[in-house]
């Protein structure tokens, strides 16, 4: 399966999961971009998703993080675990809050990375997050 297949599949997971937890969800369009999901949250509030997809257990790339409101702009890490091609098994996801991804990062030489490795030990509490995005507490 390619990246881009990945990338698509973990998009669309995350639209499923939101619109099951009853939010006002919209996928954007275009290959390059920074956001990939709109919520409306209560009249006149929005966030923003961008959703990085991981076919393996591997770090998400994270080379275009820039967001015009950081403290509305969240990221969902999908990582389906190997397992992507095996329909009735569900990707783990991270939901971060654009603020709070920093500590996750990990510059390489030529590529910035989201690193799976200090997700698993530091951010269990972000795993399957949504409230996060839904607005509900901590959000």
């Amino acid at each position: 399966m390619s990246g881009y297949n990945t990338n698509l599949a973990a998009e669309f997971y995350v639209l499923s999961m939101l619109h099951r937890l009853g939010a006002d969800a919209a996928l954007t369009l275009g290959n390059k971009k920074g956001v990939d999901i709109m919520v409306a949250r209560a009249a006149g509030e929005a966030v923003t998703v961008e959703v990085k997809g991981s076919a393996k257990g591997y770090d998400w790339p994270a080379g275009n993080i820039q967001s015009a409101n950081p403290e509305r702009h969240f990221f969902v890490l999908v990582s389906f675990e190997g397992q992507i091609a095996v329909a009735t098994v569900a990707p783990r996801c991270w939901v971060i809050p654009r603020t709070e991804l920093d500590p996750y990062l990990h510059q390489y030489k030529t590529r910035l990375n989201v690193s799976r490795s200090v997700v698993l030990t530091k951010g269990r509490l972000f795993e399957n997050a949504w409230s996060l995005i839904m607005g509900g507490p901590g959000g």
